[in-house]
């Protein structure tokens, strides 16, 4: 066929071929004789989509900073070599992969793949970490959806790694006119990892290990040596006491002990009770049987052993039972009762006395052997008693409901030999004895 002169087919490329005999054989030289292709062209990716879907998304790291972790709910695609990542968009956009449609862009050469449960409480997370110290998870609440990107994602990467000996390389083409020879750059060029911030980690990891192992026996004994010198140089009990620094508490304290330091054979604290109690809590149904508010008498404690100045008659105490639960617990938690240890095992033989002048006898005789604070605190205590049985009418109280409670808490046995059922048979028929012979045990009040 004939061509005319000047004559140029559309879309073709103008070239001339110069043949020459030189050495270096057959040149191909041109004039304007190649074409690039559009630059928008160049970011569309060169295969149709792999997968594409609406899953979460979330950004942990870049370059190796760590972000803050913010989920959100994205439209990502999955192509022959990068996951995309789409904003609010919409869908035919983001099917057609539009330029009006920017995604963010994952390179996913020398990615590494991999189920994660330590970055997220999530279930079903999976972790993209990219050689520039990128970071992102991927999430689904269906785990067959994850799975299946999850395996698509590893099949990509070993994909690219096994094309490009373990770099990745995206193509673009470079098309001759009249030719379908094609001369190809890579536009993907394999990441290359920040030198600088690995090596200054590496280095930073590596003295962590060699100062942390060379000094790690060195601070050992360090540690011991101090505290060694510590226990030597301690202050005792009684300096810490006179300085401030521990105060003696009320609640838990030995009954003798209490009594020397405020000076008087009652504590102050047991006084304040029944003093209140006979004031405007007689006539209280179930008064001793009735349990107070658990928190406020903790309160109440809280405060009498911080040595505070104590009202009872304020409106935080305003319940009876308060006031009642808290002198319970005093007693309770003396550690040795009211009823010293020694004399238990004397109080029940005495008890199994049946001539009723001799057991007052043998009790009163060994009551009256008590410590001066155990002996005055007893006294006080059961004759207060008695006046609550006084008004049992409006109390709804007898002596056989106030030795029920009050007899595990006044006496115990300090070792738990024999069987605590009786024992405690034992305990309530000892109080409930003595309150009822109260005046010829103890004597009148005053006395």
């Amino acid at each position: 066929m004939h061509k005319q002169p000047g004559l140029v087919l559309p879309g073709a490329v103008q070239m001339r071929i110069k043949n020459s005999q030189s050495n270096s054989g057959e040149r191909l030289s041109q004039t304007k004789s190649m074409v690039l292709p559009d630059p928008e062209t160049l970011q569309k990716p060169v295969s149709s989509p792999v997968l594409k879907e609406y899953i979460n998304k979330a950004k942990i790291a870049e370059g190796g900073k760590k972000l803050r972790k913010n989920w959100t709910s994205t439209w990502v695609v999955l192509s022959s070599s990068q996951l995309l990542f789409y904003k609010e968009s919409k869908q035919e956009a983001v099917a057609n992969l539009k330029p009006s449609c920017r995604p963010d862009g994952v390179d996913l050469c020398g990615a590494a793949i991999g189920w994660t449960t330590e970055k997220s409480s999530r279930k079903n997370v999976v972790q993209i970490t990219t050689p520039t110290g990128d970071e992102f998870l991927l999430q689904a609440d269906h785990f067959p959806t994850i799975c299946k990107w999850h395996d698509t994602l590893q099949k990509t990467v070993d994909s690219l790694s096994s094309r490009t000996g373990g770099q990745s390389y995206g193509r673009a083409a470079l098309k001759k006119s009249n030719s379908t020879e094609c001369l190809s750059r890579p536009i993907c060029d394999p990441p290359k990892p920040k030198p600088k911030d690995s090596k200054s980690e590496h280095r930073r990891s590596i003295m962590f290990k060699l100062n942390y192992s060379a000094s790690d026996s060195a601070d050992k004994n360090g540690v011991k040596n101090r505290l060694k010198k510590f226990i030597s140089r301690r202050p005792s009990m009684r300096t810490l006491q006179e300085k401030g620094i521990i105060k003696d508490r009320v609640f838990g304290c030995h009954i003798l002990t209490l009594c020397e330091r405020e000076k008087t054979t009652v504590p102050r604290f047991v006084k304040l009770c029944v003093k209140e109690v006979e004031k405007r809590g007689l006539e209280a149904d179930g008064i001793y049987r009735v349990s107070g508010n658990l928190a406020v008498i903790q309160k109440l404690r809280f405060l009498v052993d911080e040595e505070e100045e104590l009202d009872l008659g304020d409106s935080q105490w305003e319940d009876i039972h308060v006031i009642t639960g808290a002198l319970k617990m005093f007693f309770r938690e003396l550690p040795e009762p009211l009823f010293p240890f020694r004399f238990f095992d004397l109080f029940v033989e005495a008890i199994k006395i049946k001539e009723t002048t001799q057991k007052i006898q043998a009790l009163k005789k060994l009551i009256h052997q008590f410590p001066k604070s155990n002996h005055n605190t007893m006294k006080l205590l059961f004759h207060h008693l008695r006046r609550v049985l006084t008004k049992s009418q409006q109390n709804l109280m007898s002596t056989q409901g106030i030795s029920i409670v009050f007899g595990p808490t006044l006496m115990w046995p300090e070792f738990e030999s024999g069987n605590m059922e009786v024992n405690m048979v034992y305990q309530h028929q000892i109080v409930e004895f003595i309150l009822i012979e109260c005046l010829e045990i103890f004597g009148p009040e005053g006395k």
